[in-house]
C-alpha cells in the first residue's frame, strides 16, 4: 500500500494551471493526506469553487500521464519565467542615469596624488562633488569649464575623507594608458539625461533605477562591456549610439575604445 501510495503521489505534477473562465468542466485539486514521518498516505481529490477558476488563481493539477509534457503552464509560472528571463544591455542602460555635465572647478585631492576632485554642474540647485583618478591622464587645464557627461545614480563613495557623488565618463584603450573623456555636443545643457538610440527614442526612457537597486544588482557592471567607440569616436551602446538632444556623444581621438 505504502509503495502505491508512493506512486501515486509521484505522478502528480505540480503546476499552475490557466482556467478556463466558465466551468465547462469539473477542476480537480490535489489534496494530499500526511501520514507518519511525512509521508503520503493516500491523494484524494476535490472539485474546486467557481472562484478559482478565473486567470488570477493557479491550482494544482494532477496528471494520470507519467509524461509532463502533459502539464499545462500557469499564469504564475510565466511571470516567473519572465522575470528569470535575460535583460538586455539597452533595457539595463535604460535604468542607469546618465547626465551631461559641466565641471565647474577642479582641483588635487589634498590626501590622494592620483585623484582629482571636481565640483560638476548636472542641473541640480547645488554641483556635485567627484573624485576621479585622472591625474596621470589628463591635466587640470583639460577639466576646468569641460562639458563632461556623467554616471549619476551611484551610491555616494567616501574617497581618502572626499564623499563622491558620481562618476565621470571616459573612453580608453585596451592598455589603458591613453584615457579621454566622453564629450557632449556642442550645445548640449548640463543635467539633461542622455540616451541611447535614434532622436526618437528619447521619449521612451525608463525613470532610472536608484542608486542602491544599481549597486544592488549589478546594473552598471552588465552595461559596461557593452560600451565602446565607434571608428568616427563615437561612443555606442551595441549599434545604438549616446545622444543627447543637441546629437552624438564622443570621445576626443579613441577609436574602438572600452568605455568607464
Amino acid at each position: 500500500m505504502m509503495a502505491a501510495a508512493r506512486m501515486s503521489f509521484a505522478s502528480c505534477v505540480r503546476t499552475h494551471l490557466l482556467l478556463p473562465s466558465t466551468p465547462s468542466s469539473p477542476i480537480l485539486a490535489r489534496t494530499p493526506r500526511v501520514g507518519f514521518g511525512g509521508l503520503a498516505k493516500s491523494t484524494s481529490f476535490l472539485p474546486l469553487p467557481f472562484a478559482a477558476r478565473s486567470t488570477n488563481h493557479a491550482a494544482l493539477f494532477c496528471s494520470s500521464s507519467s509524461s509532463p509534457a502533459e502539464a499545462v503552464v500557469a499564469p504564475a509560472a510565466v511571470a516567473a519565467e519572465e522575470e528569470k528571463r535575460e535583460v538586455s544591455a539597452g533595457e539595463l542602460a535604460g535604468l542607469l542615469d546618465i547626465r551631461v555635465g559641466r565641471i565647474v572647478k577642479a582641483w588635487m585631492h589634498p590626501e590622494a596624488d592620483t585623484l582629482y576632485v571636481e565640483e560638476v554642474d548636472v542641473g541640480e540647485e547645488q554641483p556635485r562633488t567627484i573624485c576621479s583618478g585622472l591625474v596621470k591622464y589628463l591635466s587640470l587645464d583639460q577639466l576646468q569649464d569641460s562639458s563632461v557627461i556623467v554616471l549619476a545614480n551611484l551610491k555616494p563613495r567616501n574617497m581618502r575623507g572626499i564623499k563622491s557623488n558620481g562618476m565621470l565618463m571616459c573612453a580608453s584603450d585596451a592598455s589603458h594608458e591613453t584615457v579621454e573623456l566622453l564629450t557632449p555636443p556642442e550645445g548640449s545643457v548640463p543635467g539633461e539625461r542622455v540616451w541611447f538610440g535614434t532622436d526618437d527614442e528619447k521619449t521612451l526612457q525608463s525613470e532610472p533605477a536608484t542608486a542602491n537597486q544599481v549597486q544592488k544588482k549589478k546594473i552598471w557592471e552588465a552595461v559596461q562591456p557593452h560600451l565602446k567607440t565607434t571608428d568616427n569616436c563615437i561612443v555606442v551602446l551595441g549599434e545604438h549610439s549616446m545622444r543627447t538632444s543637441a546629437g552624438k556623444v564622443f570621445c576626443k581621438s579613441l577609436q574602438g575604445a572600452g568605455v568607464s
